[in-house]
Order: C-alpha cells, then sequence, then structure tokens
C-alpha cells in the first residue's frame, strides 16, 4: 500500500489589498514536510456554487498537488458568490480584472503570505511558481500570460502579462469571440473581448473533447482558441470524454459536476504535474513521457498538441 503524503491547510489567510471591495481571503496548502518546494497559485472558476468558486473548493486539484510537494495558494476572487458582492459593482459579476490583479498581489507579498502559515517559510522555493485557473480562472491566466482584453466599458486596453509566472495552466478556459455565439455573450461581454494573439508566454492549455455549452458556444472545442489562435510555444491537452467539470475537479462529490470521474480527475491531475515539473526543469521528461504514453495509443485518456 502507497504511503500517503499528509497535507496541511492554513486558512484564511487574510490581506487588504487597496481598491478592492474587500479583503483578500486565501488558503495555503503544503506537504507537511519536504523543503525546496515551488508554488501553484489556483484560481477558481465562476460557476454557481456559493463555496466551490473560492478558497474552499478544487479540493481534488489542491490534495493532489500539496501531496506532490508543491505550496497551493488558492485566493478567493471578488466573484464568488461566497463574498456575496453587490452585481451593481464596476465589473461585476466576473471582477474579471481584479482577479488577474489578485494573482498579482499574491506574488508581490508571498514573504509575508508564507511567513502566515507556521513552520513554511524556509521550506519553499519561490523562484517556481505557476498559475493553474478553471474556466474563469484559465481566463484569469490567459491574461497573466499576456492575453489582452479590450474592457466593454472603457474600450482601455488591460495587459496584465506576468513573466514571474514559470508555468501557466488555462483549463477550461473561454474561447475566442467568433465562436462566442449563445446568449451569455450579452451577459458576460468581457469574455468576446479577449485578444489571443498577444498571450505569447509559454503555456497549457486543456480542453474537454465534450466540454460544450450552448449558453456559451455551439462550436466543438472552442475551450481550445487560446492554443490554436495564440503564438508558441504552447501546448494542448485535450481530455477525451471531459466536460467543463473534467470529472469533477472543483470538489468532491459537486452537484454541478455533470462527468463525475475520479479517473478523469487524477488523468488530469497527473497530466498537469508532468507539464510544470518539465516547465520548471528543462531536464526533466516528465512531459515528453506523458506525450508518449498518450498520442496514438488505443484507450488512452488524452492527447497533446505542441507549438
Amino acid at each position: 500500500m502507497k504511503t500517503q503524503t499528509p497535507i496541511i491547510s492554513f486558512s484564511p489567510v487574510v490581506l487588504p489589498v487597496q481598491g478592492r471591495h474587500v479583503d483578500l481571503e486565501m488558503k495555503v496548502s503544503a506537504p507537511a514536510s519536504g523543503n525546496n518546494l515551488p508554488i501553484i497559485l489556483l484560481s477558481h472558476g465562476h460557476g454557481p456554487s456559493n463555496f466551490l468558486s473560492s478558497y474552499k473548493g478544487y479540493a481534488p486539484m489542491v490534495d493532489f498537488f500539496a501531496k506532490e510537494g508543491f505550496v497551493v495558494i488558492q485566493p478567493t476572487h471578488q466573484n464568488s458568490r461566497a463574498l456575496a458582492l453587490s452585481s451593481d459593482l464596476p465589473e461585476a459579476p466576473l471582477f474579471w480584472s481584479s482577479r488577474a490583479t489578485d494573482m498579482k498581489f499574491i506574488l508581490d507579498h508571498l514573504d509575508e503570505i508564507i511567513s502566515t502559515v507556521p513552520g513554511l517559510a524556509e521550506r519553499v522555493d519561490k523562484a517556481k511558481v505557476a498559475a493553474v485557473g478553471h474556466s474563469m480562472g484559465g481566463q484569469t491566466v490567459a491574461m497573466l500570460a499576456g492575453m489582452e482584453v479590450s474592457d466593454p466599458a472603457t474600450g482601455k486596453i488591460v495587459n496584465a502579462a506576468e513573466p514571474r509566472l514559470k508555468a501557466l495552466v488555462l483549463i477550461g478556459a473561454s474561447g475566442g469571440p467568433e465562436g462566442f455565439n449563445g446568449v451569455n455573450r450579452q451577459h458576460y461581454p468581457v469574455l468576446a473581448a479577449g485578444d489571443f494573439s498577444t498571450m505569447t508566454l509559454p503555456a497549457l492549455i486543456v480542453n474537454g473533447d465534450k466540454d460544450i455549452n450552448l449558453m456559451f458556444s455551439d462550436v466543438d472545442n472552442w475551450r481550445a482558441d487560446a492554443y490554436y489562435h495564440s503564438p508558441g510555444p504552447k501546448d494542448l491537452l485535450t481530455v477525451f470524454g471531459a466536460e467543463h467539470i473534467f470529472g469533477g475537479i472543483s470538489g468532491y462529490d459537486a452537484r454541478e459536476t455533470s462527468d463525475e470521474d475520479p479517473e478523469r480527475v487524477a488523468f488530469v491531475c497527473k497530466s498537469i504535474l508532468a507539464y510544470i515539473r518539465s516547465t520548471f526543469d528543462p531536464n526533466d521528461q516528465s512531459w515528453e513521457e506523458a506525450r508518449k504514453t498518450l498520442n496514438g495509443v488505443e484507450g488512452a485518456l488524452g492527447s497533446i498538441e505542441s507549438k
């Protein structure tokens, strides 16, 4: 029987942020032992749930990466229903640009955040930081990778590219404006205002080939646009049979999961882990090995493209 790696979670870590409607609340998770721990900033989605879209969500991913030796920092963005902010506020309900600002704030204050957690400060490798985001979190990571967004309210171009992040992963992010033909284009015009051509930083795009929601788009693999419409270097992981929650990454036994599948969750997490490890260390062959076990292999759970 494989020995389980104990993990610790510390929350809430709360810091005031100028211009924010509420303080920034975070959870920090890490293995209970080990040193030189790299960091993942995990950006939650929007979604219908009260708490999955907050630092209290995404336990399947958080537990996995903490057990694999990462410090996982989860902010609660202002779009979270847990905060119950007024829909009349600027940028509501998505608070799209403040989400990217949250991630930059965490990078600016890593020492303060990590030192809040007892016994963690001397165990972290702050030079190795990745950002992973799901759904609206994927949109946030796309901005951090350089995707420019034209503010629908002002016309101002927002560029939040963040070269301090050494690995960027978009899971189920919105696609380009051309295929955004569902009714939600009226509700979320900012999702039609992104420009993938400026997304120049290396990134992994994770797309479910069954991730179709007619409220957003009727175009097959619309959520893979970030790969096809951006310059390289980029990688695309297509997860076969995956719908928007990829088997249940946002929470254990979550009602919003339409394709409940623990094996799929494990596959997505292991694949992202391979990508991050190889991105952090050019000598690490984890991502190339993942490619060999998937492409052209009968019964594989996904495939990998690169450019």
